[in-house]
């Protein structure tokens, strides 16, 4: 449920933030009140060295927090509109666990959820025709490719008090994140997945 309903409601913040005409990170950041997540978003921040959802022509960047597992995230998401689709360059991540106990396993473990998060908001989709899924291998459930896996940057903050979990809680700011940013970067807002039922990826 984390994912679904992280990616309605701050799908749907953001839609409330630029229809105010306010910058997306700033705004949640003056919305946000408890004292870890804020600096969750700060970090994503600092990392991603935000000027804004709108960096250059044809680019975007898309923010997304959404705390699950007792584990607040944050992510910021950049790609660029080009002649073959949208191609996610980028993406930051920031989320506080307590403490990382092993980082180079953190580190892994979270650009994998972002990455399977990532490929699942974009082309994942099983279909059901006479009580069966159409899709029976991994063949015909595209996920990403190599070539569409953006650079991902990691920061695992450590001001919480309990060790948390890594595997799950970077998942659903994926889909928000990349879908306020091709809102960003093309001005489609997508408010169903998968993605590629309404733009192109490269």
């Amino acid at each position: 449920g984390a994912s679904s309903a992280g990616f309605f409601a701050d799908g749907f913040l953001d839609e409330l933030i630029h229809a105010a005409g306010a910058d997306p990170l700033l705004e949640r950041l003056r919305l946000m009140q408890g004292a870890v997540a804020r600096q969750v978003l700060e970090a994503v921040a600092e990392m991603s060295n935000w000027k804004g959802a709108r960096p250059s022509e044809g680019r975007g960047r898309g923010v997304a927090f959404v705390e699950s597992f007792g584990v607040p995230c944050a992510q910021v998401v950049e790609v660029t509109k080009t002649q073959q689709g949208i191609r996610i360059d980028k993406a930051w991540v920031a989320l506080d666990v307590g403490k990382v106990v092993d980082p180079i396993n953190f580190d892994n473990q979270v650009k994998g959820a972002v990455v399977w998060g990532l490929g699942h908001a974009m082309n994942c989709e099983i279909t059901y025709a006479d009580g069966k899924a159409q899709q029976t291998n991994f063949h015909a459930y595209p996920g990403m490719r190599l070539h569409q896996c953006p650079e991902i940057t990691v920061r695992g903050l450590e001001n919480a008090v309990k060790v948390r979990g890594a595997g799950e809680p970077p998942v659903p700011p994926a889909a928000p994140a990349l879908a306020n940013a091709i809102y960003a970067a093309t001005g489609v807002r997508l408010r169903e997945m998968p993605f590629n039922r309404h733009v192109t990826f490269a």
